[in-house]
């Protein structure tokens, strides 16, 4: 593949909007996609999977795409629902606790929200995530 998909700037700003609301976020070009980092760990990840490229991302997702990713962090109490183990998520391998959802016109904006916001606090220094109001505490 020549030239690969960027993140369409509608999502990114949807993303954007969550994300940098947050404490001390940086956004970041990734080796492939947009993150966003929290003391230099990575708590959401945006990638755009076409063409079976990039390989882990579709294997993971279980398509070769096109289709739009997020991946970020959850709390090993949380990874536990059945939800997180079906469509639109799944489960790849390369950390315990990362979680991955398809993104499209039927995602949950209100539900990803939570989600990317339950990541940063699994992964910020305690300070910065004490400063965050989670809907779920």
């Amino acid at each position: 593949m020549a030239e690969h998909p960027p993140i369409p700037p509608s999502i990114q700003s949807r993303l954007n909007a969550i994300c940098m609301g947050l404490p001390e976020v940086v956004e970041e070009s990734a080796w492939t996609g947009i993150r966003w980092v929290v003391a230099k760990k990575n708590f959401a990840h945006a990638v755009m999977i076409a063409e079976g490229w990039p390989p882990a991302y579709a294997e993971a997702a279980g398509s070769a795409g096109p289709m739009l990713v997020l991946t970020f962090r959850l709390p090993p109490a949380r990874l536990a629902a059945p939800k997180f183990s079906r469509p639109p998520f799944f489960r790849p391998v390369w950390f315990a606790n990362i979680v991955g959802i398809r993104l499209d016109a039927h995602s949950d904006w209100d539900e990803i929200a939570d989600l990317i916001t339950e990541s940063y606090c699994v992964l910020a220094p305690k300070k910065l995530s004490a400063l965050v109001d989670r809907p779920n505490g």
